[in-house]
């Protein structure tokens, strides 16, 4: 590994590594949690669709963006806009594309947490147990369990954060990432074999028009943004750490097909077991975020190896949810790094302390903080609503116009360039034109007005 210092950047030692590592970003909660209730929200095989058309065009547009412009300027998200100019709105994009993985690795880690959890319930038994409705919240309810097993899932997100990018960050994934495709897969045909669970897999798979609306775009377009690290300073810093002759379109690709794998993956592991459980009824459908820890230990507990199945589920969450939480992390340590001119140890303490501070008031905000309300949100739910819905769409926004404006097309092409052919340029240059920018605003004033009660999502 190259030397970490300000004269030579680290750098991943393989194209494979820097997918796996991104792959590993993308590849999370948004996946496996956030993917299937909003695809069985939304009306299954429509949803999957929609989701996969914005994800090669929407969505392969911003990850070459992010990822080229890391690359261009060797600098995470702060350095990369300051590179191009040293206004109020060049240090305004950059720190808010920085401030956005701190704000969401925070509470990312107290979810991680709650999977860690529910692992640890598996593997000692506690499988009828934790199929009670009131389990989950008796759990999050408690002060000390939670804020022990988010402190754990931190310490272990710290820890390969200081080991380095290829020794720590690079080996994680490439381990991991293969490790929650077997898993996976095991799963999957575990749900997809159970009595009933056919209509699912027809229900996720088959377009059923009917079931389409305006806010299936909209989900779906959330859902995307979430779900590939988009705006999250996360592409900048891995991009810096890319050298110049690694593929960036062939890598885009590459990581779009991991993602949407793991996405479709996660809708085969839980649609079908909603529908062999509860017969897919509307009620079972629409329960949203609580599909994984409410809805699901139900499924395994019906289930003759349903101890196993759950061990076997819980562990690929957990290792999904931690390779994006150490991506988020390093992003926010790369800019410490880059701006502060710290050092990666202290750098890794200052985000640390972020992540206790910040996490522990999520982790808290359904027990003795739970009288605390923003916007009628808990802390949790409000750092979800303000970086997610609010300032991630910005940040993607201040990025478009950094490209149209001050870098250009024939920019961004040429770095593309030096290591590969640019055969999408065309759909690249049809959305960072036209598209892009209108889609963020939807993704924006959406999530606003529905938080609002304006609109219903």
């Amino acid at each position: 590994m190259n030397q970490d210092n300000h004269q030579q950047r680290v750098s991943f030692s393989s194209r494979i590594g820097y997918v796996m590592a991104a792959a590993g970003s993308a590849v999370g909660l948004g996946n496996i949690w956030r993917f299937p209730y909003l695809a069985a929200k939304y009306g299954g095989g429509t949803f999957l669709i929609v989701y996969l058309i914005l994800v090669y065009t929407f969505g392969y547009t911003m990850i070459m963006s992010e990822t080229t412009l890391g690359r261009m300027t060797q600098k995470s998200p702060v350095g990369a806009f300051k590179h191009f100019g040293k206004s109020f709105s060049y240090k305004f994009g950059g720190w808010i594309n920085a401030v956005i993985p701190m704000i969401i690795v925070s509470y990312y880690s107290v979810i991680g947490g709650w999977v860690l959890k529910y692992l640890v319930g598996y593997v000692v038994g506690q499988t009828q147990a934790m199929a009670n409705d009131a389990f989950f919240p008796h759990f999050i309810g408690q002060s000390v369990p939670t804020e022990i097993y988010f402190l754990i899932f931190t310490a272990i997100t710290i820890l390969v954060i200081l080991i380095g990018v290829q020794k720590g960050i690079e080996r994680i994934s490439k381990i991991g990432m293969p490790v929650l495709i077997v898993l996976g897969i095991f799963v999957a045909i575990y749900s997809m074999t159970r009595p009933g669970a056919v209509a699912g897999i027809k229900y996720f798979f088959i377009p059923n028009f009917h079931n389409f609306s305006w806010m299936t775009i909209v989900a779906a377009m959330g859902q995307m943004f979430y779900s590939l690290s988009i705006a999250m300073g996360i592409l900048y810093t891995f991009g810096s750490y890319l050298t110049k002759n690694m593929d960036i379109e062939k890598s885009t690709s590459q990581v779009e097909f991991f993602d949407t794998a793991i996405a479709i993956l996660a809708g085969l592991m839980i649609i079908p077991a909603v529908f062999a459980f509860s017969g897919g009824t509307p009620k079972a459908l629409q329960v949203g975020p609580s599909l994984m820890f409410i809805t699901i230990p139900k499924v395994f507990a019906s289930m003759g190896l349903g101890t196993i199945a759950g061990v076997a589920f819980f562990l690929l969450v957990f290792i999904a949810a931690l390779t994006s939480a150490i991506a988020l992390a390093e992003s926010a340590v790369s800019t410490f790094e880059d701006e502060l001119g710290m050092g990666r140890i202290p750098a890794t303490l200052l985000i640390t302390a972020i992540i206790v501070g910040l996490g522990s008031l999520s982790s808290l905000g359904y027990s003795v903080l739970g009288g605390i309300k923003i916007l009628g949100m808990d802390f949790l739910d409000f750092f979800d609503f303000i970086s997610n819905s609010v300032m991630m769409p910005i940040a993607a926004i201040a990025t478009c116009v950094l490209i149209l404006r001050r870098v250009s097309l024939q920019a961004i092409a040429d770095e593309i360039k030096i290591s590969s052919e640019f055969k999408r340029q065309r759909i690249y240059n049809l959305f960072i034109k036209y598209f892009c920018i209108i889609f963020l605003a939807v993704i924006l004033v959406s999530s606003v007005l529905n938080v609002f009660g304006i609109i219903k999502m």
